[in-house]
Protein backbone atom coordinates (compact mmCIF):
# COMPACT_ATOMS: atom_id res chain seq x y z
CA UNK A 1 0.00 0.00 0.00
CA UNK A 2 1.31 3.56 -1.28
CA UNK A 3 1.80 6.04 1.45
CA UNK A 4 2.06 10.06 0.52
CA UNK A 5 2.82 12.60 3.23
CA UNK A 6 2.32 15.89 4.01
CA UNK A 7 3.43 18.23 6.30
CA UNK A 8 2.42 21.52 7.82
CA UNK A 9 3.03 24.00 10.62
CA UNK A 10 1.56 26.85 12.33
CA UNK A 11 4.06 30.04 14.41
CA UNK A 12 2.42 33.06 16.02
CA UNK A 13 -1.10 34.46 16.37
CA UNK A 14 -3.93 32.92 14.17
CA UNK A 15 -4.36 36.69 13.04
CA UNK A 16 -0.27 37.80 12.19
CA UNK A 17 1.26 34.77 11.92
CA UNK A 18 2.01 31.86 9.29
CA UNK A 19 1.95 28.73 8.10
CA UNK A 20 3.97 26.42 5.76
CA UNK A 21 2.69 23.46 3.63
CA UNK A 22 4.71 20.70 1.63
CA UNK A 23 4.34 17.93 0.14
CA UNK A 24 6.32 14.82 0.59
CA UNK A 25 7.25 14.43 -2.73
CA UNK A 26 9.03 17.45 -2.64
CA UNK A 27 6.97 19.33 -5.70
CA UNK A 28 4.88 21.26 -3.63
CA UNK A 29 5.70 24.22 -0.72
CA UNK A 30 4.25 27.15 0.07
CA UNK A 31 3.00 29.48 3.00
CA UNK A 32 -0.01 30.07 4.02
CA UNK A 33 -2.04 32.59 6.76
CA UNK A 34 -4.99 33.76 7.87
CA UNK A 35 -5.51 36.49 4.94
CA UNK A 36 -4.66 33.47 2.56
CA UNK A 37 -7.37 31.37 4.40
CA UNK A 38 -9.77 34.01 4.83
CA UNK A 39 -9.74 36.98 2.87
CA UNK A 40 -8.50 37.52 -0.46
CA UNK A 41 -4.38 37.88 -0.17
CA UNK A 42 -2.59 36.45 -2.82
CA UNK A 43 -1.78 32.54 -1.58
CA UNK A 44 -2.79 29.37 -0.50
CA UNK A 45 -5.10 27.40 1.87
CA UNK A 46 -6.05 24.29 2.74
CA UNK A 47 -8.92 24.31 0.96
CA UNK A 48 -7.65 25.37 -2.17
CA UNK A 49 -4.89 22.48 -1.99
CA UNK A 50 -7.96 20.08 -1.35
CA UNK A 51 -9.71 20.89 -4.29
CA UNK A 52 -6.73 20.57 -6.07
CA UNK A 53 -6.08 16.60 -4.91
CA UNK A 54 -10.22 16.49 -5.72
CA UNK A 55 -9.77 17.55 -9.79
CA UNK A 56 -6.78 16.37 -10.23
CA UNK A 57 -7.94 12.79 -8.68
CA UNK A 58 -11.23 12.88 -10.04
CA UNK A 59 -9.54 13.98 -14.09
CA UNK A 60 -7.36 10.94 -14.16
CA UNK A 61 -9.82 8.20 -12.37
CA UNK A 62 -13.06 9.55 -15.19
CA UNK A 63 -9.91 9.26 -18.12
CA UNK A 64 -9.49 5.74 -17.09
CA UNK A 65 -13.07 4.25 -16.49
CA UNK A 66 -13.94 6.03 -19.69
CA UNK A 67 -10.41 4.01 -20.84
CA UNK A 68 -12.37 1.09 -19.34
CA UNK A 69 -15.39 1.44 -21.35
CA UNK A 70 -13.78 1.59 -24.46
CA UNK A 71 -14.39 5.39 -25.00
CA UNK A 72 -10.67 6.73 -24.16
CA UNK A 73 -10.45 10.32 -23.69
CA UNK A 74 -8.55 12.99 -25.28
CA UNK A 75 -8.93 14.98 -22.82
CA UNK A 76 -10.14 15.62 -19.21
CA UNK A 77 -10.24 19.28 -17.62
CA UNK A 78 -11.86 19.83 -13.94
CA UNK A 79 -12.29 22.68 -11.80
CA UNK A 80 -13.13 22.49 -8.20
CA UNK A 81 -14.75 24.93 -5.80
CA UNK A 82 -14.38 24.67 -2.43
CA UNK A 83 -16.95 26.32 -0.50
CA UNK A 84 -15.54 27.56 2.85
CA UNK A 85 -17.39 29.52 5.69
CA UNK A 86 -19.51 28.75 8.62
CA UNK A 87 -21.66 26.05 9.81
CA UNK A 88 -23.24 25.73 13.17
CA UNK A 89 -20.40 24.16 14.63
CA UNK A 90 -17.45 26.50 13.22
CA UNK A 91 -15.75 26.96 9.72
CA UNK A 92 -16.38 24.00 7.63
CA UNK A 93 -16.16 23.01 4.32
CA UNK A 94 -19.74 23.29 3.16
CA UNK A 95 -19.43 21.91 -0.17
CA UNK A 96 -17.37 20.89 -3.03
CA UNK A 97 -18.63 21.95 -6.83
CA UNK A 98 -16.92 19.96 -9.55
CA UNK A 99 -16.98 20.97 -13.25
CA UNK A 100 -15.66 18.46 -16.06
CA UNK A 101 -15.31 18.96 -19.60
CA UNK A 102 -13.88 15.86 -21.77
CA UNK A 103 -12.99 15.27 -25.01
CA UNK A 104 -14.46 11.87 -25.97
CA UNK A 105 -15.43 10.09 -28.89
CA UNK A 106 -18.14 8.11 -29.47
CA UNK A 107 -20.11 8.90 -26.70
CA UNK A 108 -23.60 10.67 -26.07
CA UNK A 109 -24.17 13.37 -23.38
CA UNK A 110 -26.25 10.85 -21.27
CA UNK A 111 -23.86 8.20 -20.72
CA UNK A 112 -21.13 10.52 -20.16
CA UNK A 113 -22.97 12.06 -17.14
CA UNK A 114 -23.95 8.47 -15.74
CA UNK A 115 -20.43 7.70 -16.03
CA UNK A 116 -19.09 10.96 -14.71
CA UNK A 117 -21.37 10.69 -11.72
CA UNK A 118 -20.68 7.13 -11.14
CA UNK A 119 -16.73 8.31 -10.90
CA UNK A 120 -17.41 11.23 -8.80
CA UNK A 121 -18.90 8.79 -5.66
CA UNK A 122 -15.44 6.69 -6.53
CA UNK A 123 -12.52 8.62 -6.65
CA UNK A 124 -9.97 8.10 -4.14
CA UNK A 125 -10.23 11.78 -2.83
CA UNK A 126 -13.70 11.74 -2.84
CA UNK A 127 -14.32 8.88 -0.46
CA UNK A 128 -11.19 9.94 1.12
CA UNK A 129 -13.52 12.99 2.32
CA UNK A 130 -15.92 10.48 4.15
CA UNK A 131 -13.27 8.54 6.04
CA UNK A 132 -12.35 8.11 9.85
CA UNK A 133 -9.21 10.20 10.56
CA UNK A 134 -7.28 9.06 13.38
CA UNK A 135 -4.85 11.28 15.85
CA UNK A 136 -1.71 11.06 17.60
CA UNK A 137 -1.62 14.25 20.03
CA UNK A 138 1.76 15.26 21.84
CA UNK A 139 2.40 17.72 23.63
CA UNK A 140 6.16 19.01 23.54
CA UNK A 141 7.79 21.55 26.19
CA UNK A 142 4.66 22.48 28.08
CA UNK A 143 3.64 22.79 31.34
CA UNK A 144 0.85 20.72 32.91
CA UNK A 145 -0.83 22.18 36.67
CA UNK A 146 -2.91 19.53 38.23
Amino acid sequence: MAERKATASWDGSLNEGTGRMSLGSGAFEGTFSFATRMGDEPGTNPEELLGAALAGCYSMALNATLEKEGKPATSVKTDAVVHFGKDDIGFAVLGIDLNTEAEVEGIDEIEFKVIAGKVKATCPISRALSVPITLEAKLVNGSSKL
